[in-house]
C-alpha cells in the first residue's frame, strides 16, 4: 500500500507448488498456500524486538527458511533464560523441529546423553544438518544478527560467525 511503509515477500518459493507435497525444506503446504491472485506466501520471517521495561533493548533475525523461527528464538532464550551476553546467545550450537518431517537436527554439537535417551523415548527421529554440497562439515541453522542496547546504554552488535559478516557502528 502506497504510504505504509511496508515492504511484501513477492518469493514465489513461499507458496506451495503442489498441494500436501514438502518443500525444499521439507514444510508441506496445503490450500491455503496455493499459487493464486490475492494469496499472500508462507513466511516464518520473524524480524524480533524484546522490550525491557518498555524500552527497546534488543533485536534478532535470521534468515534460513524453516530454520528461522526456532534460531531465533534459541537466541532469545539464550539471552533472557540463560543469561548469555548478545555475542554468546549469537554463537551457541542450535537445533530444530518442524513436525514434519518429525525429525530433529543439529548443528556439530552433542546433546547430553540423558537428553537424547529422553527425546528419543519420546518418538523423536534424529539428522545431521547437511553441510554445503560437496563439504564434510556439519551444516548451520540460520545466520542471525543482533543488536542491543546495554544497561548502560552501550549499543552493541552482534554477528553471526557462521556464514561470515560482521557488527559495525559509527
Amino acid at each position: 500500500m502506497p504510504g505504509t511503509g511496508f515492504l511484501l515477500n513477492d518469493e514465489m518459493d513461499d507458496f506451495t507448488s503442489k498441494l500436501g507435497v514438502p518443500n525444499a525444506y521439507g514444510l508441506i503446504q496445503g490450500e491455503a498456500n496455493a499459487i493464486a491472485p490475492r494469496k499472500k506466501p508462507l513466511s516464518a520471517m520473524t524480524p524480533t524486538i524484546v522490550l525491557r521495561d518498555g524500552k527497546p533493548w534488543f533485536a534478532a533475525g535470521s534468515p534460513g527458511g524453516s530454520t528461522i523461527i526456532n534460531t531465533v528464538l534459541q537466541v532469545v532464550i539464550n539471552i533472557i533464560d540463560y543469561d548469555m551476553n548478545l555475542q554468546q546467545a549469537v554463537d551457541a550450537p542450535r537445533f530444530h523441529h518442524q513436525w514434519m518431517p518429525n525429525e530433529l537436527a543439529w548443528e556439530a554439537f552433542e546433546f547430553p546423553k540423558d537428553t537424547w535417551d529422553a527425546l528419543a523415548a519420546k518418538g523423536h527421529a534424529f539428522r545431521d544438518i547437511p553441510g554445503p554440497t560437496g563439504s564434510r562439515t556439519p551444516g548451520n541453522i540460520g545466520d542471525v544478527h543482533a543488536i542491543m542496547i546495554d544497561a548502560d546504554g552501550t549499543r552493541l552488535g552482534a554477528s553471526d560467525p557462521r556464514r561470515g559478516g560482521v557488527a559495525i557502528g559509527w
